[in-house]
């Protein structure tokens, strides 16, 4: 399970946002009204223009519109005038324009230059509100995406890699060196080392950022079903080919492919997959018709794969064609000196998660944390430290909390009814909070507290 150091940020998601604005530009007086109104009871605040100019000010001492309603037609001009710099400033604000008959080949005009829909005088008042709703609508979700996007670009940000270990640093900083680059890197590493997490950082550091960044677990699925993932088919392909599917390779065009567990790909679909990295190009199945694709591809393992084509069960130009850049993350018990960063980074994320107080490790657990030899590695020490958080009864984790081999249990762990009345206590009662701390519903709360375990 990667582990990344989260970035303080005074963005404010678009859904605890205040109500969007909405603007209208009509030199009718009782137009304005009405479309204030109209729009007031969409629970919108409303600012109004009667003029080009009027309007194009406040265009431009406005950060943003979850709406616009721009009239045609205009004493000092066209409203088209106005279109022009919303489009410019804000190109992504919906505008409606508002048109009568003598104006409607305008109307098209302005469909052609990004007005997002247009209405004719008289109009009837509810169709306006629904396109008042849609449009709103639509601006939230590109709001909504935009935040996503930009909390996935924080997240998966080298600045928050946890970790000071020599090797561990040398791994990102020859990743983040040739991030920016459609170079193909091959990330080695055994299971719960954070391939997956240094894939994505590599593709959010990347030109392709706002592009798709599309995974393939290569060792999930059957030759044939992989095949079919990858690169898709034509309906009739084969007999359960009811409709044409897009496979992976089409999906992330212009982004990112990452193939996991890359060593478990069958020897036959090792061909086609070479084809896609030398030319870019394939076939769906059931098709002759070739596709070409942008794609950067990225591929994880943890198999020797210099063992594997030793055994002939991996091509070598097809490793010759993934290991342009290679990438090894040790396991965590050859980087101890990361593990006390990482164990508090969890606590960090789960106190948060959970509404706990944990302040830190005793110097037992600590130990004993460097003992273990973590097979599972960041992906376990992260599982060993939610459940402690969740099962300490002080502000302390001690060996106790762990539930790892050989660790001493002097003090008998809490049952899971006492579990329940403590997070039932930090929530001061209230069982949807608590069921969320203990990551389970308030049926099982309730069920655990009636007797069950």
């Amino acid at each position: 399970m990667p582990a990344t150091r989260k970035k303080t940020s005074t963005q404010i998601s678009p859904t605890a946002a205040a109500s969007p604005t909405a603007l209208v530009v009509d030199d009718e007086p009782a137009l304005r009204e009405l479309l204030s109104v109209m729009l007031a009871g969409e629970g919108l605040s409303v600012q109004t223009a009667a003029t080009v100019q009027e309007g194009i000010e406040v265009i431009e001492d406005s950060a943003e519109f979850g709406v616009v309603f721009l009239d045609m037609m205009l004493p000092d001009g066209e409203g088209i005038e106005v279109l022009k710099v919303i489009k410019r400033r804000l190109p992504e604000t919906p505008v409606v324009m508002v048109t009568g008959f003598a104006s409607k080949d305008k109307a098209v005009e302005a469909m052609r230059l990004g007005a997002y829909d247009f209405v004719e005088k008289p109009f009837n008042i509810e169709d306006v509100s629904l396109i008042a709703r849609r449009a709103v609508e639509r601006t939230r979700l590109i709001d909504e995406n935009r935040y996503l996007r930009d909390e996935l670009h924080s997240q998966y940000d080298f600045e928050n890699i946890v970790g000071a270990s020599e090797r561990v640093q040398a791994a990102y900083v020859l990743a983040a060196k040739v991030a920016n680059q459609n170079a193909t890197v091959l990330i080695s590493g055994e299971s719960g080392t954070g391939k997956e997490m240094l894939a994505r950082t590599l593709h959010y550091a990347s030109r392709r950022a706002d592009k798709p960044f599309v995974k393939v677990n290569c060792a999930a699925l059957p030759e044939h079903l992989l095949e079919d993932e990858l690169f898709g088919h034509e309906k009739g392909a084969f007999t359960d080919a009811h409709a044409q599917r897009i496979g992976r390779f089409e999906w992330a065009h212009t982004g990112t492919v990452f193939l996991d567990e890359i060593g478990e790909v069958p020897p036959a679909i090792q061909v086609k997959l070479l084809r896609v990295l030398q030319e870019r190009e394939f076939e769906r199945l059931g098709s002759s018709k070739t596709i070409k694709v942008d794609v950067r591809v990225l591929a994880a393992t943890n198999r020797d794969l210099g063992k594997a084509m030793a055994a002939g069960d991996f091509r070598e130009d097809l490793f010759y064609r993934l290991n342009v850049v290679p990438i090894t993350l040790p396991p965590l018990r050859e980087r101890q000196d990361d593990i006390e960063l990482l164990a508090k980074h969890f606590i960090e994320k789960y106190n948060a998660e959970t509404g706990r107080r944990i302040e830190t490790i005793s110097d037992a657990t600590l130990s004993l944390l460097k003992q273990y030899s973590w097979p599972g590695n960041i992906r376990e020490l992260e599982n060993c430290i939610e459940r402690a958080v969740i099962l300490a009864e002080t502000e302390i984790i001690e060996p106790r909390h762990l539930l790892l081999p050989d660790a001493p249990s002097d003090k008998p762990l809490p049952t899971l009814r006492e579990i329940v009345a403590q997070a039932l206590e930090r929530a001061e009662g209230d069982e949807k909070i608590a069921a969320k701390m203990l990551r389970t519903d308030v049926k099982t709360l309730r069920a655990v507290q009636a007797g069950g375990e």
